[in-house]
């Protein structure tokens, strides 16, 4: 068994691994960012390591500033989480060179399924049909055009070492394809570091079912369960659920065979997920995602079984501790997991909403767990996922887990920053979902979200105490020890530019897109702090009410800033990398 494992990543699924790695008596080790000094996963692991920076590719992609920490705290294993390196097959090979334990696939198997475009290969190899689409990567827009006219629209344009919906963008007619291929490469190597990209037919309705599978180092495998994936924005995941049903007699059955035989096509071990898309009773392959999903834990809840404990037990070389028909006789009732994520999903624009969350209860009791990556008084930065915590239900049947789960939502509170609770409460209770009628256009397309508001901001404490507990930190050599002392409790204030930005308050969204401005003043503000990554105006130029502006990203995610008034350009105030503040004037219309 593993002694010491470092978690090269940070938030929610940090504080997950670092949970099971403690029950099975395994030191842990966290790495972090400026912005993540005293996050609770730095807070809660036995060891952190500083890697400096606040961006992600500053920090917790910087390959070099990770490897030095597995160095100076002498680390025998690391677990990738999600997202970050997770899929980086180059990752792996530095960790494993060293003697390291990478707790996840091995390198091959992230080279072959982490690219998308050699998994389809693959999956073919193995027997599982595949959605229309290119087996090579895609670098000019003319090849899209092409496909598309051939294939019919819309196309989707997908990272090819991505996942989560992260650099995939649809693309409805050969005009659009341009804007799309570059939005798409950005968002790719912002989120995963590579920006190559491939295109597949766009089904019409179609649901995403996916098949969680684990192997071991001694050519055992099995498939756990099968995950509904359905409810959808912007193509990244809002609820999932275990099992999968309403697919017909022996649906399920197939897929977990055909996930099987593409994780044996390729050599794989440990956790990974096999997605497909089902429509009309067939099911064609769409990726393989080769780590652990974000919705992992609405399979344990179904099953009993540990996910984390058992990917670290085959990265420790041991043999899978149940059997196909053992983890078949496990699975009971129904389960459903929400995420929460920072976002403020008032009239379906799900905005982002960075900002420190001043209150956070979540909810409690029969067959309810939260996970969680932060805690009141910690901040939820720009610069990373929006993902606050999990909520996972367990019901005897689904009727029951869709019940309970409303229950606890409406249970939970979180003041602070926005969240996409009243989205997932409006999903839950809607005929459509509770008669699993949805698909993953359904939200976008079907679902009315116009008669949600903005949440109000809290009101502010009163009556500080004169002397207050204070926990900071001190790093020697770049490792953190954490220092408790007794203060005054004085307010921080900030110096120079940055005292305005700090009282300036956060605004939401207002009118169409993601612009701001009071009544169509002529002002463009934009809702959130975020950066520029493209100004699609100039002065002088005629613009109508609706048009994008420029783009804003915001936690890894591209808004559209929209003029709210018609008229001409009078000023443009930002250029491509400028750093905005939720309110901030971007461009103005005269």
């Amino acid at each position: 068994m593993l002694q010491k494992i470092l978690i090269a990543n940070r938030g929610e699924i940090a504080v997950r691994v670092i949970r099971a790695a403690r029950e099975l008596g395994i030191t842990t080790v966290a790495v972090y960012s400026e912005l993540d000094r005293d996050s609770l996963h730095v807070r809660l692991a036995d060891e952190a390591y500083a890697l400096g920076g606040q961006t992600a590719a500053e920090s917790y992609l910087n390959t070099e500033a990770i490897l030095r920490a597995i160095e100076q705290s002498g680390a025998d294993g690391v677990h990738p989480g999600y997202g970050f390196f997770s899929e980086n097959a180059d990752f792996a090979r530095a960790i494993t060179e060293k003697g390291v334990a990478f707790i996840g696939p091995p390198p091959a198997a992230i080279d072959e399924m982490g690219d998308k475009v050699s998994s389809r290969k693959a999956a073919l190899r193995g027997g599982a049909p595949i959605v229309p689409g290119t087996t090579e990567f895609v670098t000019t827009a003319d090849e899209i055009r092409a496909f598309g006219n051939e294939h019919g629209w819309p196309v989707a344009i997908k990272a090819a070492f991505g996942g989560g919906g992260r650099g995939m963008k649809v693309v409805r007619s050969a005009d659009e394809v341009q804007d799309a291929m570059d939005s798409a490469k950005r968002e790719s190597k912002a989120f995963f570091g590579r920006d190559e990209i491939y295109i597949e037919r766009y089904l019409t309705w179609p649901r995403h079912v996916e098949v969680q599978i684990v192997g071991d180092q001694h050519g055992n495998y099995v498939w756990v369960s099968t995950r509904d994936c359905s409810a959808q924005r912007r193509h990244q995941k809002l609820i999932e659920e275990a099992p999968s049903v309403e697919m017909g007699p022996g649906i399920e059955e197939a897929m977990g065979e055909a996930a099987i035989k593409a994780a044996k096509a390729v050599g794989y071990y440990n956790a990974g997920t096999v997605e497909f898309i089902y429509q009309d009773g067939e099911f064609f392959f769409l990726e393989m995602n080769t780590r652990l999903q974000v919705e992992h834990p609405v399979t344990e809840v179904i099953t009993g079984i540990d996910l984390v404990e058992w990917q670290i037990r085959v990265a420790s070389g041991e043999p899978l501790p149940m059997t196909q028909e053992e983890v078949a006789a496990h699975r009971r009732g129904h389960g459903i997991e929400v995420r929460i994520n920072a976002e403020n999903p008032a009239g379906g624009k799900f905005l982002p909403s960075p900002g420190t969350i001043t209150k956070l209860v979540t909810p409690d009791g029969f067959g309810v767990r939260f996970d969680a990556g932060y805690m009141p008084g910690d901040t939820v930065s720009q610069y990373y996922d929006n993902l606050v915590g999990k909520l996972i239900v367990w019901g005897k049947d689904r009727p029951t887990a869709i019940a309970r789960t409303i229950r606890a939502l409406e249970e939970m509170e979180v003041e602070g920053v926005a969240t996409t609770i009243p989205a997932d409460l409006a999903i839950l209770k809607h005929p459509d979902f509770q008669a699993m009628q949805h698909s993953t256009k359904w939200v976008e397309e079907v679902l009315d979200l116009s008669g949600i508001e903005a949440p109000k901001p809290p009101a502010a404490a009163e009556g500080e105490e004169p002397l207050v507990q204070r926990n900071t930190t001190v790093e020697v050599n770049g490792k953190r020890f954490d220092v408790k002392m007794w203060v005054p409790d004085t307010p921080m204030v900030a110096a120079g530019p940055a005292k305005a930005a700090a009282k300036k308050p956060a605004r939401g969204s207002s009118g169409s897109g993601g612009g701001g401005g009071a009544a169509g003043s002529g002002n463009v503000e934009v809702p959130m702090q975020g950066t520029i990554v493209k100004v699609l105006v100039e002065v002088g130029q005629s613009v109508e009410v609706g048009q994008a502006v420029c783009v804003l990203e915001a936690m890894k995610m591209e808004n559209q800033i929209t003029a709210e008034k018609a008229g001409t350009v009078k000023e443009v105030k930002v250029k491509q990398g400028d750093t905005v503040g939720a309110g901030d004037v971007v461009v103005v219309i005269g």
